[in-house]
Parts: C-alpha cells; sequence; structure tokens
C-alpha cells in the first residue's frame, strides 16, 4: 500500500541520522562491532547512576496499590511536583506542579506544546543547525517552519530573527545545549532574543513564545551554565527529559513546565493535559514517573563526557582538524575540508568510520561526531578521520 507523499518525502529528509545508524548495524554484523567506528546516535553509553537502578530495584518489587493504573494525564502530582521544586531551585522561578505536565520524552513534550498553541499556518521560527525531526513536529500541529541560519560560531543572528518575525509567527524553538553543535546560547543572546520578540510581538500585537528544548541542559563543561529562559522570558516552555542526564532515552520520560508568568495560564495547561492526551500518548510512563521523583539531584557523571570530548578534539586536532570545543552535549561539529558533507561523510564510512552529515541538521560544510561512545572507539577511529582528511585536504 502506498504511503501518503509528504510522509515519504518526510523519510527521504530524515534518513541521515538513522541510515547511519542502520549501516552501523550492518557493518557491525559483517565486520565485528571493534572493527566499526560508530558516531551516528546520540545514544548514551554511560550506565544510569546506581541511584536509578536502586530506585527501580525497590518499585518493581514493592506492593504499591495501582501501581501500573492510568494517573492523571498531566502525571502524578508527587512526580510534578519534585520536578517543579528541582527546576525552581536550577531556574531561579518559582514553579508549582501545576505548571508541570509530564511527557513521553522531549519529543513528546515538544509536540504537546506546539499542538496546544499553533492554529493552522502559523509558523515557527528555528535557529540552525537543528535536529531535523523539529521540523515535523511543527508539521505535525499544522504549522510552518522559517529556518534561520547562524552566525560562523553557531550563536543566534537576532537581526536575522527579527527580520523572519512576522504576523504568522507564533513561537521560537531553540536548543541549548545545542544538537548538534554543542553551542550553549549564553545569556546576553538569549536576553537579546527575549527583547526581539517583546519588541516585535507588541508590533504585531501578538505573544510570540518561546520554546527551549533542553534535554542536554545538565551536561555542560568547563563552568559553562545554561541560561534560564523562564527568568529572562515570560511567554517561555521548558520541554526537557531525563535521557540525556540519567542515561534513560529508551524509557521515554520528560516533561513540559510552563512559565508560570505566561498569560491564560489555566487554559493553556487545560489543553497541554488534554494534547498530551489526544496526541495518543495518554500519560507519561508510571513506572519512570515514580522513579524520578525520588531522584532529586541525581545525575550522570559529566566529568566522563568532558573527557570524551577532550580525547575526541585532541585526536582529530592531531590530524589536522581545526575544532572547537563544545560548551555542552556530546556532539562535535566539525567543518569538513570540502563543501559535501554527505560526499566527506561516505568517504569516512567507507573506513567504517560513521558519522552523520551537517546537511541533515541544516548545517551543511559540517558533519556531526556523537562521542557518547566507548574510548576504543574514539582512539581507534583517529587513523582513519586523519586520512579521510589528508584526501580531500
Amino acid at each position: 500500500m502506498a504511503i501518503a507523499k509528504k510522509i515519504n518525502g518526510f523519510i527521504t529528509q530524515s534518513s541521515f541520522i538513522r541510515k547511519m545508524f542502520e549501516e552501523g548495524v550492518r557493518l557491525k554484523q559483517k565486520h565485528g562491532a571493534e572493527n566499526v567506528f560508530d558516531f551516528s546516535l546520540g545514544n548514551p553509553n554511560i550506565d544510569p547512576p546506581e541511584a536509578v537502578k536502586a530506585r527501580l530495584r525497590e518499585l518493581v518489587s514493592a506492593e504499591i496499590p495501582g501501581k501500573h493504573m492510568y494517573m492523571p494525564n498531566a502525571g502524578y502530582p508527587e512526580t510534578r511536583a519534585a520536578v517543579a521544586a528541582e527546576l525552581s531551585a536550577s531556574r531561579g522561578v518559582a514553579l508549582s506542579a501545576d505548571q508541570i505536565v509530564m511527557t513521553c520524552g522531549a519529543g513528546g513534550a515538544l509536540n504537546v506544546i506546539l499542538k496546544t498553541i499553533l492554529d493552522p499556518g502559523e509558523e515557527v521560527i528555528i535557529p540552525a543547525p537543528f535536529f531535523v525531526e523539529y521540523r515535523f513536529y511543527v508539521d505535525n500541529a499544522g504549522g510552518e517552519t522559517r529556518i534561520i541560519p547562524p552566525r560562523e560560531d553557531f550563536s543566534l543572528d537576532l537581526e536575522a530573527i527579527g527580520e523572519a518575525i512576522n504576523e504568522k509567527t507564533r513561537a521560537v524553538l531553540i536548543n541549548s545545549p545545542n544538537n548538534p553543535t554543542g553551542k550553549v546560547y549564553d545569556e546576553a543572546s538569549i536576553r537579546g532574543l527575549a527583547a526581539l520578540l517583546t519588541e516585535r510581538g507588541k508590533a504585531l500585537n501578538r505573544e510570540i513564545c518561546l520554546i527551549s528544548d533542553e534535554p542536554y541542559s545538565e551536561i555542560i563543561y568547563d563552568g559553562v551554565t545554561v541560561p534560564s529562559v523562564m527568568k529572562i522570558y515570560p511567554h517561555s516552555f521548558i520541554a526537557s527529559s531525563y535521557s540525556k542526564s540519567l542515561s534513560l532515552p529508551g524509557e521515554r520520560i520528560g516533561y513540559i513546565a510552563v512559565n508560570p508568568a505566561m498569560s491564560g495560564l489555566g487554559e493553556l495547561l487545560g489543553g497541554i493535559t488534554l494534547c498530551n492526551r489526544i496526541l495518543g500518548f495518554v500519560n507519561a510512563p508510571a513506572l519512570m514517573q515514580r522513579v524520578i521523583a525520588g531522584l532529586r539531584g541525581v545525575r550522570v557523571d559529566v566529568e566522563t563526557y568532558r573527557r570524551k570530548r577532550d580525547l575526541l578534539c585532541d585526536g582529530l586536532a592531531s590530524v589536522g582538524y581545526r575544532v572547537t570545543k563544545p560548551e555542552g552535549a556530546f556532539y562535535l561539529f566539525p567543518k569538513t575540508p570540502i563543501a559535501d558533507d554527505v560526499r566527506f561523510a561516505d568517504a569516512l564510512r567507507e573506513r567504517r568510520i560513521l558519522t552523520v552529515p551537517g546537511s541533515g541538521f541544516y548545517g551543511p560544510g559540517h558533519i556531526r561526531i556523537a562521542y557518547c561512545v566507548d574510548d576504543a572507539t574514539i582512539l581507534g577511529a583517529i587513523e582513519g578521520f586523519g586520512e579521510v582528511w589528508k584526501e580531500f585536504k
């Protein structure tokens, strides 16, 4: 049976990451896992903290009435209260459980937010480079996407964003620390963006939302801090998850935090809760909600990722690459020696090194290297990286 033409097009557009991941599976079966250097997928290779495992064992064996039953669509009150308390402390804004909705990961959170706020044809501005599925999330809600190229250092081009805002603009969606660059937008950039949205919103007589996708906010290095969008801009949302901070990507546990200063807050929260249900998520996984509620302050060892970052950056620099160490997340996004990043990634693949072309993130002329891998994978790939660099340099 033929699939929808739109979905067929989406398959083509979204194929880079999964294509490389699936190619990695094939190559590992053929050559052995130790002979394939797979940097394609942001799949944390650090085990969840011991506290997570202990909490899971405790909950699985505990006799809790209704342990696996439905709960309110927004999530367990105690879980939402725990998330609100942690965010209140880290973001400098007093949040209550009522302003938290538990979701099926950050992807689920973004889909719910966009479904709630977008009317058909309204636009979401997304600074590039970005996780390509953002475009599909916007389309799911009937919206349109406007893509804004970044500055040379991957910082926000506020002038270009301002020029893109029009009477159809409903939101700006940012991701910091950024996938694929590892860039953290500093406080001056966020304040500049907030001032711009306030000014343009008043001129257009509409509230422009700022949606901050923050699954990597706990993975930051060298004393860098992630500014609080909620403290800076009232019309803001946070979408996040525990996929990276607790190494639980397959468990699909995340949340939406709604700025308590948002206008029409009660109606908005009602819409978000409804959309969490009618999009088919119904509620976030019950067991993982209970796990999260008892783990305030627990995180993976970020120092492990910092060490891997340095190992990769130093290794690539030694064979000719010009790299800027990322400030957060676990991705490196170096420039390729030729404009055709797909061709360069294909040449790496011939040496069984799997990366993702930057074009897949609207960042052509680069490759994304996910360094959430074993040290042996990083060390074993450096020679091949160097050979391909010399081939095209």
